[in-house]
């Protein structure tokens, strides 16, 4: 399943995100969050059935630079990307419907 429970440890960087492949989904946030924690059983029911779609849970607040470099301002912020290029972002998702719907667009 390519839903992602925890955020990274450690951000990737954005060179790394700029080189992905494929379709991901980069969600901004913290486990602290509570919009954050609210939107985790859309977004996990949102991704259950995508295999191909790789999830990336980055922790963002002062000082972090991938957040930052997204422009990312209210959490949890879901950039969706094919080929390191993003496609459309979801702020504060308030259904799993739009998540799908933006995976599958970026799928496009």
């Amino acid at each position: 399943m390519p839903f992602s429970p925890r955020h990274l440890s450690t951000p990737p960087t954005r060179e790394a995100i700029d080189a992905l492949k494929g379709v991901a989904v980069l969600e901004f946030g913290t486990p602290w969050c509570g919009f954050c924690q609210r939107a985790q059983p859309l977004i996990q029911q949102a991704l259950e059935d995508q295999a191909a779609v790789e999830h990336i849970k980055v922790e963002d607040g002062p000082g972090q630079r991938l957040g930052r470099s997204f422009g990312v301002k209210l959490w949890p912020t879901l950039v969706f990307l094919k080929d390191g290029k993003e496609v459309d972002r979801l702020v504060r998702p308030d259904s799993a419907q739009a998540i799908h719907d933006a995976v599958r667009k970026t799928q496009d």
